[in-house]
């Protein structure tokens, strides 16, 4: 007899989301995402000078704060084809990479690492064995003896104490749980550690964009920040010589320590190669533009059919016409109405904000999310889908750090484990450390280019847009951390007529489409396994391996119409 599960809300991730499976016979046989709260920024939008909209747009979430001011100038750009200084390029691809890299590293150790980790089976191991597990697998300076005994004492005494402080509500203990004490130890130093390092990535982007979260350098036509060699009121060759010292110390530990855990983790569960596969069509968008028109790209990006990286078909410019056609969002399953029918599946240029709210309904009606569709077809976007393409791509860095994990999981769980094993709830998670590993990279090549041309003479971040009469529109994309973000403008003399927000979270967490197609969380859930429904852990596992941001998906309403504060725009 199947039992219902609802998981309500689903924690360690960013804004409100309810997960629904039917379970029978230990598994998963029917799943529901559902977003719980409604996002309205796009009507705010509606009326305003487009120049303002990347500040409005990040305000959508304060974890994904970057992205979504970068996809709106884009946008505004592209609708008035205008090119920008390759200098600012520069200043913006260091801090989205400075961002990626920030998110890759909280995501695995602090938001998704304890689905995988017992920390109480840590206080059983012992710190020597586990030290020198850790110092046969990288050269990472914090794996002494010292540091493994300091932490497990400390990890005694909360637990001595009755309080797992940032460690409480993990599921301790459970069937599902494998891993050894000394690996549980080290994944835990390793934890603490990255609290530390997750910071030097934000102090990147907080000098580049002028605070974090929420940056504020960012200007349709290119960057506020001024360049120059002698004067300290700018960004000067001192203060970019700070910011290449943290980009040196993130690169010891994505590379010792981020990319080796995720291997040596995941190679002792190597059943879950075979769990959270779903949605194969995989979506990416080129990034890290390296012209001021977005022409050429240092990460490449496309779309791949039914898992078959050998059906990759590229997206190559701002301007591409594959990208821009093939998008459309329906909400025959989301709580808005379309003024045309709730049967057709909507361009973001046409696209509606228009709420219906009618409570959770199994068949009908049950999300805040739209179902957004590549030529008809629902995606996975994400770190999985951005290696996929790149790696169909030939981009040799991703290659490179692709093969290089997957030997070192091979070494470890002692079998072959090749690239198919990536098309997994496990297998996201390599990924993203893989991506990791390929954005570390380029951001050293960025602060390279930026320096390199800064020392031609070339100081120039700004061209200024002019808004011509009549209607233009345009889309901005993004390959975010979270997987493929798009915003699109429709300007009409000079201010915004319609605007659309179609963010990873909404690919993913999408509900059935209008075809009644389920979306990649609810495809990819079928099938898990559930050791006991009333400790739900593995669908944790695979939601989580998405790296769920609803509150980019989302946005708050308030059913009693409280006025919380009046803005009056000038």
């Amino acid at each position: 007899m199947s039992k219902r599960v609802t998981i309500d809300p689903v924690t360690r991730i960013e804004g409100h989301l309810r997960v629904d499976v039917e379970v029978d016979g230990g598994k998963v046989k029917k799943a529901w995402s559902s977003g719980q709260m409604w996002r309205g920024v796009e009507n705010i939008l509606i009326g305003r000078d487009p120049r303002d909209a990347w500040a409005i747009t990040q305000r959508i979430c304060g974890v994904c704060t970057t992205v979504h001011a970068i996809a709106s100038v884009r946008a505004v750009e592209n609708a008035l084809k205008l090119e920008i200084p390759v200098n600012a390029q520069y200043i913006r691809n260091l801090i989205m990479l400075a961002h990626a890299i920030h998110d890759h590293i909280v995501h695995f150790y602090h938001l998704s690492a304890l689905d995988w980790v017992d920390v109480v089976s840590a206080t059983k191991a012992d710190p020597a064995k586990a030290a020198s597990l850790a110092q046969s697998l990288s050269s990472w300076s914090g794996n002494s003896v010292q540091e493994f005994k300091k932490v497990q004492d400390k990890i005694k005494g909360f637990v001595a104490s009755g309080q797992l402080g940032i460690f409480t509500n993990g599921y301790w203990g459970h069937p599902a749980m494998k891993l050894p004490p000394e690996v549980n130890l080290l994944a835990v130093v390793h934890y603490l550690q990255a609290l530390e390092v997750q910071r030097y990535a934000n102090k990147i982007v907080t000098v580049l964009g002028s605070k974090s979260p929420h940056i504020q350098n960012v200007a349709v036509g290119g960057v506020a920040n001024p360049l120059a060699l002698d004067s300290q009121s700018v960004l000067t060759v001192e203060r970019l010589l700070a910011v290449k010292e943290w980009i040196d110390k993130l690169d010891d530990f994505v590379k010792n320590v981020y990319l080796v855990d995720v291997a040596a983790i995941g190679a002792f569960y190597a059943d879950w190669t075979t769990h959270g596969r779903g949605i194969v069509d995989y979506l990416s968008v080129p990034d890290v533009p390296l012209d001021g028109k977005g022409t050429q790209f240092a990460m490449p990006g496309g779309h791949i059919a039914n898992g078959d990286v050998s059906t990759f078909k590229a997206i190559k410019t701002f301007d591409d016409k594959y990208f821009a056609d093939g998008v459309s969002e329906a909400v025959k399953h989301s709580w808005y109405d379309y003024s045309s029918g709730n049967d057709k599946s909507l361009h973001p240029y046409k696209g509606e904000t228009t709420p219906k709210y009618t409570d959770f309904q199994d068949d009908g009606k049950y999300s805040w999310l739209k179902s957004p569709s590549f030529y008809g077809k629902p995606m996975q976007v994400g770190p999985l889908a951005n290696v996929l393409t790149m790696f169909a791509a030939g981009h040799e860095p991703t290659k490179k750090y692709a093969t290089a994990a997957l030997d070192l999981v091979s070494n470890i769980a002692k079998t072959k484990v090749g690239i198919d094993a990536l098309h997994s709830t496990i297998g996201r998670h390599a990924a993203r450390a893989v991506r990791c590993a390929v954005v570390q990279d380029e951001l050293v090549k960025q602060w390279d280019l930026l320096l390199a041309n800064m020392g031609k003479g070339d100081l120039k971040t700004f061209n200024k847009p002019v808004f011509p009469k009549g209607e233009q529109m345009g889309v901005g994309f993004h390959e975010a951390p979270r997987g493929v973000l798009s915003h699109w403008v429709v300007i009409q003399d000079g201010k915004i007529k319609n605007y659309q927000c179609v963010v990873p979270s909404t690919w993913n967490a999408a509900p059935r489409n209008e075809k009644d197609a389920p979306g990649a969380y609810e495809a990819c859930l079928v099938g898990n396994p559930i050791a006991d429904p009333e400790k739900p852990l593995e669908v944790l596992r695979t939601v989580h391996s998405f790296d769920p941001c609803i509150a980019c998906a989302i946005h708050v309403i308030d059913e009693e119409h409280t006025e919380i504060v009046k803005v009056k725009a000038a």
